[in-house]
């Protein structure tokens, strides 16, 4: 349904999925991935999007980020199967180590800003680009929001998002941050961060689906995904772009 396109970064090119709705747009939306890259789930995501009348841009970041794209589509594949938990995870932590370097962050964050610039830019969207992302993708999402006043909107998905209230209150757009309550580790982190988020003046809005965990969005992934979580995220996530981009 969609195509790749191209993008360069400080001299260092990576590609993206664009999938475009069937008529008139009614806005643009940057669809961050997770650890696993740009695999077919997340071009299905995008797709999703089209679908719902949204141009759909979903870049791949690993080669920013330093990562073998090939090695985590394999690992992210093979942490499906419960019985591999403990001879992948190791090797997951491993691959994951160029994410340490200040650099790499960097990087990825100047791939996202120039991905949101096209879509921004171009006239089908009209000014009008949200960001949704998906565990690393939610933590890129939140970056993103406090970076770019343009945006819209923003939807992190289980990301991370370790700000002073000082940096949060750069964020100029509402934000929908969805949790899966066995998630213990950004749940515990959600109080604080709610507060700080409204001592920063910031529209936060989240949900914490009981039942669920990280990655309970992905259906490729029959260990993590929560069909009624997904879907009354997917609901969410639709009304809330519909309320801000139009």
């Amino acid at each position: 349904m969609g195509t790749m396109i191209d993008f360069n970064v400080a001299g260092q090119r990576f590609q993206a999925y664009r999938s475009e709705p069937s008529g008139p747009p009614r806005g643009a939306v940057l669809v961050i991935h997770e650890i696993w890259g740009l695999v077919p789930h997340i071009r299905d995501v995008a797709d999703r999007f089209a679908a719902a009348g949204y141009v759909a841009v979903a870049p791949d970041l690993m080669g920013l980020a330093g990562l073998d794209t090939v090695l985590m589509a394999e690992l992210g594949a093979q942490r499906a199967d419960p019985a591999a938990q403990s001879e992948i995870q190791p090797k997951i932590r491993a691959a994951m180590a160029p994410l340490n370097s200040p650099d790499k962050a960097a990087l990825i964050r100047a791939g996202v800003a120039a991905v949101f610039e096209q879509l921004q830019s171009s006239p089908e969207s009209a000014g009008r680009t949200a960001v949704v992302g998906y565990c690393f993708g939610g933590t890129y999402a939140f970056a993103l929001a406090v970076e770019e006043p343009r945006l819209a909107a923003a939807i992190p998905f289980y990301g991370h998002a370790n700000y002073s209230v000082t940096e949060l209150s750069a964020i100029t757009c509402p934000v929908l941050a969805f949790y899966g309550a066995d998630d213990s580790a950004l749940v515990d982190a959600l109080p604080a961060l709610a507060t700080h988020m409204k001592e920063a003046g910031v529209d936060f809005r989240h949900t914490v689906f009981d039942g669920a965990g990280h990655a309970f969005f992905n259906d490729s992934n029959p260990t993590m995904y929560r069909t009624q979580a997904a879907q009354a995220a997917w609901t969410a996530t639709l009304d809330f772009l519909e309320q801000q981009l139009s």
